[in-house]
């Protein structure tokens, strides 16, 4: 596909929208006869409840209801995304610190509050567990005794659960002879890593409005990534018909996969259901944080080398904490476990990943599943062990880089990248290393990690598309605009595909109830999937507007093509015929419009796209930093990225989703960490909780985008966004490393922990 520099560089059509306050979020939205509604979080990390008192609740000015788990009995009222394990609203105990308890609903949101201080509810505390590996003792307390599994839910396959145990998932993988392997290698290494619960901190918290009446069923105004997800999730609980059941998401103020399958709205509809009003609720930044949070991990790696520094097998261990319910947890540990190979060549692969149930926040799907903790692992001990073998870092991996073609894993399709040009470009692109004089007498030291990642896409996504007779095209997408720019993207896709002006093409909110299904947004996948799929439902719509153009113009299709405003003969004077003058004699009135579909499923593309992954998603980037051994803090004076994703389709947001990750990949880096004492979050709030700053990025901060042409998606283009957050934390981890001889094996790297392991050093 030919695109001209000037729209792979089109500006945002949202950003004035967004910049002046005139963009709705759903916090905007207000239905007529809206309640409002506001959550009784439980204070305990695992108790049963013996008994609520909401009689003074209920009895306060401008309170409607108090709903309780006794008020959904007759629901189906557990779900989940791989275990039906999560009630509505906490029934006969509660399992974490921030579970809703008790739901007020009021006529205003003040009202609602205030009644939240007039509950009493009798707990009997329970013996819990915040730790993964002590809640796989014998004597750690069961969260759930039974685990009721849904197969093909959300992802493809099943979570295996261990019976009798708080693991929700047990994943293996072998290939080679692993053993054998290690047995004859000159060299194993052994080593461990943590990774922290993080936040996602979207700036938006969670919301959600829902409406019911029994006639016509469910509306959700919804800030889900997920649509179709929040639409099944709702058809199990309640037994709606999906025709029922309308989700409309209109701006979403990021989501990072915070958002993504199913969060608020089981809970919202419910109180709809009860109440057969509007209900809104809207939560705070700290109850966001009480909702979800990224799986931490401890990933155990065993790596056979031979003394020229060639990698033999590897041996995966991935111990996830999952939190009190499964969410998409599952996935994350497999992805994790996937994640941990790195784009090298090993003869033999051993990978395990568990992930179990503790008394936290439940663990969710945050951009990338389980790569960054598996990369934080991988490309810290490349470097150890280059350090060990005497070999410059960078020479250790282009030794041992998948070249594109080679598999990663026998079963997964061939890495479709070339590691060893984007390694190149992070190398080229830091430069000759800034002596001490030139950093102003500081010392500074470099770090290099790169990364691959198998996006857990399912290639399933249908557009609709309308072309109006005055020549202005709708296009009906429930891919979400979660601040990636994803309707930008759609719009130029169609326009191009029409050959007609950006300016006539309008990307619809996504509603359930006019656009078809789309499996959901995230995983790299909107562009890919979603683009293929208005390109379909484009050219579904041209070959029409040709044909009745052919007709009214009395010559074949073949003589015909596609121009700004019409169309006009191949060999003719240039004169254009309007689309409504084509319609108007098609139709025979001055009316109508012209419909395409276009729908993506595995077998699209001669099958192509039946394989997993739909494309592998790369990252390698090096850093420059600054310590000060007075304090430990580290500084990241420069930073570069690379990726190959295929085709830019528009690179000023394809640069921005690249820097967005690289910086959250500072975050958890540096200093992001959900940090629990005695069953408790400690810091779950906006003042406790430390993110990056516009003071931490990099002072030269490179992004480069290689435009190879050969995902499979439009132009060649493949996802992106993702990959560039996993070899942050690594990259920096390795400067330390070199420059000051420590190496420290938990993230974030606080001043505290940095400072600490210095004066271990000098003993």
């Amino acid at each position: 596909m030919s695109r001209s520099p000037d729209t792979a560089a089109t500006p945002r059509r949202d950003a004035l929208e967004k910049v002046s306050g005139q963009a709705e979020f759903i916090s905007d939205v207000s239905v007529p006869g809206m309640l409002h509604a506001r959550l009784l979080r439980s204070s305990m990390p695992h108790a049963l409840i013996r008994g609520i008192d909401c009689a003074a609740a209920r009895a306060m000015p401008g309170v409607v209801a108090v709903l309780t788990g006794a008020d959904f009995a007759t629901l189906n009222h557990h779900w989940g995304l791989f275990l039906r394990d999560r009630p509505l609203i906490a029934v006969d105990r509660v399992r974490y610190v921030g579970e809703p308890v008790v739901a007020v609903i009021a006529e205003d949101e003040y009202s609602a509050e205030e009644a939240l201080e007039a509950i009493i509810v009798d707990y009997e505390e329970l013996p819990y567990v915040t730790d993964a590996e002590a809640a796989l003792l014998p004597d750690a307390p069961l969260l759930h005794p039974q685990h009721e599994t849904l197969k093909d839910f959300y992802f493809k396959g099943e979570a295996k659960p261990l019976a009798g145990s708080n693991a929700f998932q047990n994943f293996a993988y072998e290939h080679g002879d692993v053993d054998a392997a290690f047995a004859a290698a000159d060299h194993v290494y052994e080593d461990s890593f943590d990774f922290p619960m993080v936040f996602h901190y979207a700036m938006e918290p969670h919301c959600a409005i829902a409406d019911y009446d029994p006639r016509h069923g469910f509306t959700l105004w919804s800030c889900g990534q997920s649509p179709s997800a929040v639409q099944k999730v709702l058809n199990g609980i309640f037994g709606t018909p999906l025709s029922k059941i309308r989700v409309i998401v209109p701006y979403v103020g990021g989501g990072f996969g915070g958002k993504a399958s199913v969060k608020l709205d089981p809970l919202v509809a419910g109180m709809a259901w009860k109440l057969q009003r509007p209900v809104r609720l809207c939560l705070s930044i700290s109850e966001s944080m009480l909702t979800c949070r990224r799986l931490n991990a401890k990933v155990t790696l065993r790596t056979a080398v031979r003394r020229d520094g060639i990698l033999l097998a590897k041996a995966v261990r991935v111990l996830m904490n999952g939190g009190a319910y499964a969410d998409t947890g599952p996935a994350v540990a497999i992805k994790a476990a996937n994640r941990a190979i790195g784009p090298y060549r090993f003869g033999a692969l051993r990978l395990e990943a568990q992930a179990v149930y503790t008394n936290t926040v439940p663990g969710a799907a945050f951009r990338s599943i389980g790569g960054p903790q598996a990369v934080w692992a991988t490309e810290s001990q490349m470097d150890r062990i280059a350090a060990d073998l005497g070999l410059d870092a960078l020479d250790f991996r282009y030794r041992n880089l998948l070249a594109r073609g080679e598999y990663v894993r026998p079963d997964l399709r061939p890495i479709d990248v070339d590691m060893a040009e984007a390694l190149g470009q992070v190398s080229q692109s830091l430069g000759p290393m800034l002596q001490p004089a030139e950093a102003a007498g500081r010392k500074r030291a470099r770090g290099v990690a790169v990364a691959a990642s198998d996006p857990g896409i399912l290639p399933l996504a249908s557009a609709l598309l309308r072309i109006q007779i005055d020549g202005s095209v709708i296009v009906y997408a429930n891919s979400v605009e979660i601040g990636q720019g994803v309707r930008q993207v759609l719009a130029q896709l169609a326009a191009e595909a029409l050959n007609q002006p950006l300016d006539a093409v309008t990307v619809a909110t996504p509603d359930t109830l006019a656009a078809p299904f789309d499996w959901g947004t995230g995983a790299s996948r909107s562009t890919v999937v979603m683009g293929l799929a208005v390109q379909a439902a484009a050219a579904d719509a041209a070959a029409k507007l040709l044909d009745y153009a052919a007709l009214a113009l009395e010559t074949a299709v073949e003589n015909l093509r596609l121009v700004p405003g019409g169309v006009c003969r191949a060999a003719g004077d240039g004169t254009v015929f309007s689309i409504r003058t084509i319609l108007h004699k098609a139709f025979g009135v001055d009316s109508g419009d012209i419909t395409g579909l276009g729908s993506i499923t595995p077998q699209s593309k001669g099958g192509s796209l039946v394989q997993a992954p739909l494309f592998w998603e790369t990252a390698a980037a090096g850093c420059e930093i600054e310590l000060d051994e007075d304090t430990g803090a580290i500084a990241v004076k420069r930073y570069v990225s690379v990726a190959d994703i295929g085709k830019a389709i528009n690179r000023v947001a394809a640069e921005g989703q690249d820097e967005g990750a690289v910086m959250q990949g500072l975050g958890h880096g540096l200093c992001e960490a959900l940090h629990y004492e005695d069953g408790q979050p400690v810091n779950a709030s906006l003042i406790d909780y430390k993110v990056p700053d516009i003071e931490d990025v990099p002072e030269e901060f490179h992004t480069i985008l290689i435009e190879s042409g050969t995902g499979p998606g439009p132009g060649g283009a493949r996802g992106m966004g993702e990959g560039a957050i996993l070899p942050a934390a690594p990259a920096i981890a390795n400067a330390l490393a070199k420059g000051w001889g420590i190496r420290v094996t938990s993230l974030p790297l606080t001043p505290e922990k940095v400072w600490a392991a210095l004066q271990q050093k000098k003993g």
